[in-house]
């Protein structure tokens, strides 16, 4: 008995090799599957019953996707969005005491510099007999205007001027920056009388709890829809170092955070949803505050106090929600009237005051309808 390889013309032909021509009489060539990911393997072979199929050596599949090959597409690793650059403060404007004196020590200066100029005045005999014995100072001559007399009423007169020139008046809510040559000497959040260096540069700054209330600035609701936003912001200044030197203007800063910050949060208009107002000052505040910590601002609150629509649209916002207004007053108004139809003709049914065929009850339906409908019209319900 032949076995069926030996007589089947389907037989597995070597790899590599072309399919035999198709003879007379006999069955069409075997089609192979060709693949560079696979070997050439008959069609016929898929579908054996075979209980221990030979193995097959496969090369590892392609990766990479071809139209019309029906190769799985390549894996790409996530690419993570790079995070929004913090903008560093320079290390060495940072806020620090600046060396000051008591205001006592300037009076006491101005004072020695002005006694230093009279008693120069007396010695070179410039002072009058009166004045100097009004003075209690002896009769003298004097010895006139020499190099002594001018060395001494320089060195005076430069006292004087330091002691005087150097005095300054702290205030509550206030502070001076000082610098000297362009470079941080310090800050003086002293208050009352004291004794500053008249070489220093005083830069005064409030440092009090402010309340700026801005105006309307562009903004936009969550449709894109063109909005104008007035917001009140609660700030102060924290690092005063920062604040007068990290920036040119720190309230011009400030402004420019807020605007920033209504360009990506949306709004919506004062009295429409309350707790989205909320939402969005929240958002505001917080990155508001982010954006003026490294200038030594600290902000506490960013509020929209008045949202309103953009000239070019409100017009036709305005319309629009009337119109929404109006489609829910109507559906109110016809639900309302539904409810009463039905529970009128419902009573009259159940309590057998009529009996109503199904044309009589949608003439009936249709009359009360009619109505109520007039008489909500008529009282503005």
């Amino acid at each position: 008995m032949s076995t069926t390889s030996s007589t089947n013309p389907e037989a597995v032909a070597p790899a590599g090799a072309p399919p035999a021509a198709a003879e007379p009489g006999h069955r069409s060539a075997v089609r192979l599957i060709h693949n560079e990911a696979t070997t050439e393997i008959p069609v016929h072979l898929l579908f054996r019953d075979d209980p221990d199929p030979a193995p097959v050596p496969l090369r590892p599949a392609v990766v990479g996707r071809r139209q019309g090959t029906g190769e799985q597409p390549r894996t790409r690793r996530p690419v993570a969005a790079r995070p929004r650059p913090v903008p560093r403060p320079d290390p060495e404007l940072t806020e620090r005491p600046a060396r000051v004196l008591p205001g006592a020590a300037g009076v006491a200066a101005g004072l020695c510099g002005a006694a230093g100029c009279a008693l120069t005045s007396w010695w070179a005999g410039l002072v009058p007999p009166l004045a100097a014995q009004a003075l209690g100072l002896p009769a003298y001559a004097g010895a006139g205007l020499g190099p002594a007399q001018w060395a001494a009423y320089a060195g005076a007169g430069v006292l004087g001027l330091f002691g005087f020139g150097g005095l300054a008046r702290g205030r509550t809510g206030r502070a001076w920056v000082l610098g000297l040559f362009g470079r941080y000497r310090g800050t003086v959040r002293r208050t009352g009388l004291m004794w500053v260096n008249p070489l220093l540069l005083r830069r005064r700054v409030d440092v009090r709890l402010r309340h700026w209330r801005s105006e309307p600035m562009p903004a936009a609701d969550g449709n894109g829809v063109a909005l104008r936003a007035v917001t009140l912001v609660v700030w102060r200044v924290r690092d005063t170092a920062r604040a007068t030197l990290g920036v040119e203007d720190h309230e011009t800063y400030l402004r420019e955070c807020v605007e920033a910050a209504l360009a990506r949060v949306p709004v919506e208009p004062i009295g429409t949803v309350r707790s989205s107002a909320d939402l969005a000052g929240d958002t505001l505040t917080r990155l508001v505050a982010a954006d003026a910590a490294p200038v030594g601002l600290e902000v506490f609150s960013v509020r929209p106090v008045r949202v309103e629509y953009a000239p070019e649209v409100a017009a036709a916002m305005h319309r629009r929600r009337i119109a929404a207004l109006d489609a829910a007053q109507r559906a109110s108004v016809l639900a309302s009237v539904v409810d009463s139809v039905e529970d009128t003709v419902t009573r009259l049914t159940v309590r057998g005051l009529v009996e109503l065929d199904d044309y009589e009850r949608k003439v009936l339906v249709k009359d009360l309808t009619v109505a109520f409908c007039a008489g909500r019209g008529e009282t503005g319900v």
